[in-house]
Order: structure tokens, then C-alpha cells, then sequence
């Protein structure tokens, strides 16, 4: 089964079989798509909530609502049909306590729960909150997202 590794700010969108894999998830959420008919998945690794709100636009894959918008675009025009694309998250943690109570793993899956929502895909599992971080495995064919922690050890989503 081939492995594909999906950097901070990056997305991959594939055919079955494959695993995609994020690793490191602190604040930064990674995001699941499936389309379980077309056998085509995808994973995100969002790092922000909006590049409306931001000055450095040049990566969209940054922020979840850019990344989100460009995953399923990419998923469409690889035969995915709308209705059929369901979603899982995990990660969006507190690493760092500050003092103006700024949360940026909390706004980052606020932001991926609201672009979802806008676009009506469902979120059929999450992992998110805590303090600890997260390593994913997306497994294509079967829509498992494994979610691995030191701390939390593994579960399946």
C-alpha cells in the first residue's frame, strides 16, 4: 500500500488504494475527504483559519478555508460527485497557553466546521481539543482515519 505524506499546508487528493499521512498536528487541524463510490480520497493539513483575514495569500492550502474549497475542486473534477464527499478531523489543539486567550487549534476547528458545513459536507468523525498532538493515517479504501498520539495512544475514526 503506498504512503504519501502530507506536509504542513499541503494537500493530496488520490486514487485508492493508498494511506495519506500527516504528521506533527498541534493547533493545525488535518481534514479527511472520501468519496467511497470513485475509490478517491484526500487530506489537508491547515495550519490557519481564513486567508480573508491574512496578508500572506500565497499558499491557499495554509488555511482551512482556502484548503477545504480547493480539496473538494480538485475531488470534483477527478469524478467525485458533491453529495457523496464526507469528511473526518482530527488535531486543532492547545499547545500554548496565552494571555489574551487566543486559541488558534480552537478557531482552526471552528473554521473547518463552519466551511464544511457551508458547503454541506458531513463530518462523520472528529478528534480534536486537548494538549497533545497528533500523527494521521487516512486509509483511502476504507475511509479509517487512524489517529495516533503519544500521549493517547491509537484509535481508529
Amino acid at each position: 500500500m503506498r504512503q504519501i505524506i502530507v506536509g504542513v499546508a499541503e494537500l493530496a487528493v488520490v486514487h485508492n488504494p493508498a494511506v495519506l499521512v500527516t504528521i506533527g498536528l498541534g493547533s493545525c487541524v488535518g481534514i479527511s475527504f472520501h468519496d467511497p463510490v470513485a475509490k478517491i480520497g484526500a487530506l489537508a493539513h491547515v495550519v490557519l483559519p481564513s486567508i480573508e483575514r491574512s496578508k500572506y495569500k500565497e499558499n491557499p492550502l495554509k488555511f482551512a478555508d482556502s484548503a477545504i474549497e480547493t480539496a473538494v475542486k480538485i475531488m470534483l473534477q477527478k469524478g467525485c460527485s458533491r453529495n457523496r464527499i464526507k469528511s473526518k478531523i482530527a488535531g486543532g489543539a492547545s499547545m500554548f497557553s496565552f494571555r489574551d486567550g487566543m486559541n488558534i487549534g480552537e478557531k482552526n476547528v471552528e473554521a473547518v466546521m463552519r466551511k464544511l458545513n457551508e458547503m454541506k459536507i458531513p463530518v462523520l468523525a472528529s478528534d480534536t481539543g486537548g494538549n497533545y498532538g497528533r500523527t494521521l493515517e487516512f486509509h483511502v479504501e476504507t475511509g479509517v482515519m487512524v489517529v495516533k498520539s503519544a500521549f493517547r495512544g491509537t484509535k481508529e475514526i
